[in-house]
């Protein structure tokens, strides 16, 4: 094994750290991935005859595969997810932690033999544009097929990251399926342990996930590499590493901004990453549409997107919604957990108005209009490249990263939150990214519909104390740097029938527009209790059929609601005790200095 890799790389903590996993994992045979479109196919190919993946038309959807998980792996797994840091206050109060030395010798039982009768990947990745000085070097071992097919979307794979690789450092991810084929176990085509763990260990900047075939738990690039362990570079090197997507945006002048926003797991970042504008001569580019590396260049903040792929939720998503998803996943398209046609192609709950008679639901069962269960599991999910998208920027891949204007935080809220206002200053920006809460989906396991609250969409994700955390965002401000705007906006108001006021979707640019003027230095605002809200006619209304009432819900300050809010605040900031930064105190109580 040693010389095989040796043949690529020089690095030695590589080649060991690859045989002490080989020698405990035991796998049948070890495989380097070379990220080259024939390993995929073959691979793809390995799925269909493994009875995981099924091709669908080719006419409708060529080189596409549906597939569907087993029913108890599904979703984020947030019990079982930890942040084993030395000391437990660097895990702080929103994490789960145990002793990294006590959950080493743990993690090694389980995957002590866990690859017996498996192939042993190793997936040499970079997560950012591979000539870019911001993007990081990964290397995840897995006995997954379906893991290796979609690290070939979502990241770039091959051998171009292991000729950098030779004295470079590298994140080690470490992921079995945990389930070991030995001579009397008949292997299943979603193999998977009912005991999961999702581990991070801060300081060797190290990543183990054993029992979960499933997205983030499983795709190590993904949440746990580019948020958990990124955020610890971040704070660590002086940058951001954030949950959060980024868009160019262009007036009909031909300006050009980019903005980044934050909003928690199925709150709509892919749709807004690839809104279709219903204003004429505005244009939206998709740079990326869940994960933003933030860094300080020329005195300004820029952006890389570190993933190559979209990982995103496909209920809901339609015509309708994100017609430039839709069009994305014309082709090369992975769909896990979506119902499956007759003619072999895809469908999911919003998709369509009427569903098809006749579907395979997404747990392999026949099912039709009549079933009492959803076709479609509401976390159904496709993996598809960027590239393909139709508006995606020219430069997503630019190695520098781009400008960013503007910072948008967002959440799902019924009542309370207006459409849209602007922060007072960076620092209480900062305190509006803290207070961030949202009612909760099915992209986590929990009660849906439940408020929970997740600062600056980083709940499950920041890989150190959250306090801290606070603490990093408001030291950006003494880098003596241009820092963007920071904005909340909020979608998902509900008049008292219970329905949505705002019309959402594509209308969602007036909203970006005026966010754009104000970062031009517009005075298209007017202060309030909470930060500057639009002055009256600034927001274009245009065209929309929202009666006078509506617009007022829309951005109306329920005093009663807010103190309610500040009330809940000052519980939750509890939690982190005398590790918060006193700004957030300070910036509460002005808060609620301005509501009475």
């Amino acid at each position: 094994m040693s010389n095989f890799i040796q043949n690529w790389t020089g690095n030695q903590i590589l080649i060991s750290w690859v045989e002490e996993i080989k020698e405990l994992c035991q796998p049948k045979q070890v495989y380097l991935c070379d990220g080259s479109l024939e390993e995929y196919r073959n691979l793809s190919q390995v799925l269909v005859e493994k009875n995981l993946f099924v091709p669908l038309n080719p006419e409708k959807r060529p080189y596409s595969f549906w597939c569907h998980s087993s029913a108890n792996d599904v979703a984020r797994i947030e019990e079982s997810t930890f942040i084993c840091s030395l000391h437990e206050k660097d895990a702080g109060p929103t994490n789960h932690w145990k002793d990294p030395e006590q959950m080493k010798l743990l993690l090694k039982a389980r995957f002590r033999g866990s690859m017996q009768g498996r192939t042993m990947y190793v997936i040499p990745f970079s997560m950012g544009p591979i000539d870019s000085n911001f993007s990081r070097i990964g290397i995840q071992i897995t006995d997954s097929d379906y893991v290796v097919c979609n690290m070939h979307i979502m990241t770039r794979v091959g051998r171009k990251i292991l000729d950098k690789l030779a004295n470079a450092e590298f994140v080690p991810c470490l992921h079995s399926v945990g389930m070991p084929l030995l001579d009397n176990v008949q292997d299943v085509p979603w193999p998977c342990s009912n005991e999961k763990y999702i581990v991070h260990f801060p300081e060797e900047r190290g990543i183990w996930s054993f029992g979960s075939g499933y997205g983030g738990n499983a795709l190590l690039g993904k949440k746990s590499f580019a948020l958990r362990i990124a955020s610890v570079m971040g704070r660590d090197e002086g940058w951001l590493a954030e949950h959060m997507l980024i868009l160019a945006i262009t007036n009909p002048e031909g300006v050009k901004k980019y903005f980044a926003a934050a909003f928690p797991s199925a709150c709509g970042k892919t749709n807004l990453a690839m809104l279709l504008p219903t204003l004429p001569n505005w244009k939206i580019e998709c740079v990326g549409d869940d994960i933003a590396w933030l860094h300080i260049k020329d005195q300004k903040l820029y952006a890389i997107n570190p993933e190559a792929g979209f990982f995103g939720v496909a209920p809901g998503t339609s015509f309708t919604s994100n017609p430039n998803a839709m069009n994305t996943l014309t082709h090369d398209t992975i769909f896990t957990n979506v119902a499956l046609t007759e003619d072999k192609d895809i469908w999911w709950e919003g998709m369509t108005q009427q569903p098809p008679s006749q579907l395979t639901d997404w747990q392999g069962n026949p099912w039709t209009p009549n079933a009492k269960h959803l076709a479609a599991h509401p976390n159904a999910r496709f993996t598809v490249a960027a590239k393909q998208c139709p508006v995606i920027d020219p430069n997503w891949e630019n190695p520098e990263g781009v400008p960013i204007s503007a910072i948008i935080f967002g959440g799902r809220r019924s009542n309370t939150v207006p459409l849209v206002y602007e922060a007072f200053d960076w620092s209480h920006g900062v305190f509006l990214g803290a207070c961030m809460s949202s009612e909760m989906t099915a992209a986590a396991s929990g009660e849906i519909g439940k408020l929970r609250h997740d600062p600056f969409a980083m709940l499950p994700f920041c890989g150190y104390n959250m306090a801290d955390y606070f603490n990093h965002w408001l030291n950006m401000e003494k880098n003596n740097v241009a820092l963007p705007k920071i904005f909340h906006v909020n979608w998902f108001l509900k008049d008292d029938k219970g329905k949505y006021i705002w019309p959402g979707f594509g209308d969602n640019i007036r909203v970006l527009k005026w966010i754009f003027e104000r970062v031009d230095q517009s005075d298209n605002f007017q202060t309030s209790a909470i930060g500057n809200l639009p002055k009256e006619d600034s927001l274009d209304i245009s065209g929309l059929s929202l009666t006078p009432d509506q617009l007022k819900q829309l951005f109306a300050i329920h005093v009663t609601q807010w103190r309610q809010e500040v009330k809940e605040m000052h519980r939750y900031f509890t939690l982190f005790g005398s590790e918060l930064p006193p700004h957030m105190l300070h910036q509460l109580q002005a808060l609620e200095k301005r509501i009475q």
